[in-house]
């Protein structure tokens, strides 16, 4: 664990997209100069998980995680586990995932995502790494694995009510808020106010959910600063305990940050 913990950490973005393509190294340097000085590129499928890696190897403060989305499940070719395992050899890789559920699009057959979902569990335990967790619609399903299975993670961009919060933390595993906590029709703030400092993280979701005032540009990982900001305002603590809090969560989850 790092003694200083005076900046924030992005635990979730994707900017391997093509709106990053012409500027990601001023994109990561605006993200230091709002104080974001780690961030984490999360793959999606095999082709995004490698060229994360190739991202977090190019840059000092990047990390990432490998792992394939509940939306393409169904186009996994077998042996892929195999292909993510072998991906969890690099250092700068620090999680598997996102993975998880989405009944909202059914892209994937239900069946598939939920055995998809249990693999990369069960491989975060092989390599000792935790999982980045992706549900939508799917609570009820998604509370059976977890607490079947009991993994070490986070579910990402949390968007659920104090109840199901809570049910998520009493297993072990934190939370994440995104941009949407600063929109008008959020109903998150009272699980913000709910939950305690060392159940959650802050993430952008970049190139998504971009918060307000700039709703409608392109997400970026500086914009971690205005959801850490929001949240301080919410709880009426200081920024600065948000942000020592949510990277001290950071680097008790992700092992491999640095």
């Amino acid at each position: 664990m790092t003694k200083n913990v005076n900046f924030l950490v992005d635990t979730h973005s994707h900017v391997y997209y093509k709106q990053y393509k012409d500027d990601l190294s001023s994109i990561i340097d605006s993200a230091r100069e709002n104080g974001v000085e780690r961030i984490i590129c999360v793959g999606t499928d095999i082709k995004t998980s490698y060229e994360s890696i190739e991202i977090a190897n190019k840059y000092n403060n990047v990390f990432c995680t490998v792992g394939c989305h509940p939306h393409d499940t169904s186009k996994l070719q077998n042996g892929y586990i195999k292909e993510l395992e072998q991906m969890c050899e690099e250092p700068k890789v620090v999680a598997l995932g996102e993975t998880g559920l989405d009944y909202y699009y059914n892209h994937s057959p239900h069946s598939t995502q939920k055995k998809c979902f249990i693999e990369h569990i069960e491989l975060s335990r092989n390599v000792k790494i935790p999982v980045v967790i992706h549900n939508r619609n799917s609570d009820e399903d998604l509370l059976k694995i977890l607490k079947k299975y009991k993994p070490r993670g986070v579910v990402h961009c949390f968007s659920g009510d104090v109840t199901f919060a809570r049910e998520i933390i009493s297993l072990g595993l934190f939370l994440s808020f995104t941009g949407i906590i600063t929109f008008n029709n959020s109903t998150l703030t009272d699980v913000i106010k709910q939950i305690e400092l060392n159940d959650f993280m802050v993430e952008t979701d970049s190139p998504y959910l971009t918060p307000a005032p700039f709703r409608g540009k392109r997400n970026e990982p500086k914009h971690t600063k205005i959801i850490a900001e929001k949240i301080a305002e919410i709880k009426n603590l200081p920024i600065q305990k948000i942000i020592e809090n949510t990277t001290k969560n950071a680097y008790k989850l992700f092992d491999r940050l640095k």
